[in-house]
């Protein structure tokens, strides 16, 4: 006689685990950590500002989007110039595109840059009667304008904490100094802002670009000489 076959059971799919908050031990000593590693920073880099050029809010988003890919000395190099012959926005909005290509050359990318800041200047004429708005929702509608260089123009011309900038330097030292896990920006940005005061936030980014340019370069870190080298876990001391 055949014996009824046995029924094969459908395996169970197993739940995809949900992220596991951090104990709150852990989130309270990541705390003082981030703290410590900011308390030497502002010790080591008293001097530790935004390194463009300006005067107005305008002159600093301009420059803020010349520097993608271009260093902000080589930057400072080429906005006097450009502030003089384009003053606000609205000539900015009528600057020959050849003319403008040619006082921004250096800092590469010049064509794309031309038409950001074409882009930028009728924007702000159309919708903002000429003048830099002072709000993370406005800005980011801007051409050429993300959130990066939004909580730029809003640290330092406007002194609103939004965000914290998140640019090469914080993110690399970011990562160094195990503050984050992420690599996308917008990540190690939301990563940083619940381990800093909010009204830190400009100058955090300030100090940890001032210490990624002098002290913890992207080849060869100068571990020997950084104020965070007993407590940084990248440490080659």
């Amino acid at each position: 006689m055949k014996r009824p076959s046995a029924k094969l059971k459908t395996p169970r799919a197993t739940p995809t685990p949900k992220r596991a908050r951090r104990p709150i031990a852990r989130r309270a000593a990541a705390g003082l950590y981030a703290l410590e590693v900011f308390s030497r920073l502002k010790r080591a880099h008293p001097e530790a500002r935004c390194e463009l050029d300006y005067e107005t809010p305008l002159q600093l988003l301009v420059a803020t989007i010349l520097s993608a890919q271009c260093t902000d000395k080589r930057v400072n190099m080429v906005t006097p110039v450009l502030f003089r012959t384009f003053p606000t926005a609205a000539a900015l909005a009528d600057a020959p595109r050849e003319d403008l290509e040619e006082i921004i050359r250096s800092t590469g990318f010049f064509r794309n840059k031309a038409k950001s800041l074409i882009g930028l200047g009728k924007a702000l004429t159309e919708r903002h009667n000429g003048e830099v708005p002072d709000s993370m929702a406005a800005l980011v509608m801007l051409p050429g304008v993300g959130r990066k260089t939004a909580n730029v123009i809003l640290g330092n011309a406007f002194r609103k904490n939004e965000g914290v900038v998140v640019d090469t330097h914080v993110g690399r030292l970011s990562l160094r100094l195990g503050l984050t896990k992420e690599v996308d920006p917008v990540k190690v940005e939301q990563d940083l802002m619940p381990l800093f005061p909010h009204e830190d936030w400009a100058l955090l980014a300030h100090v940890l670009i001032f210490h990624g340019r002098r002290v913890c370069d992207a080849r060869t870190p100068k571990c020997k000489m950084c104020v965070l080298s007993e407590i940084c876990p990248s440490s080659a001391v």
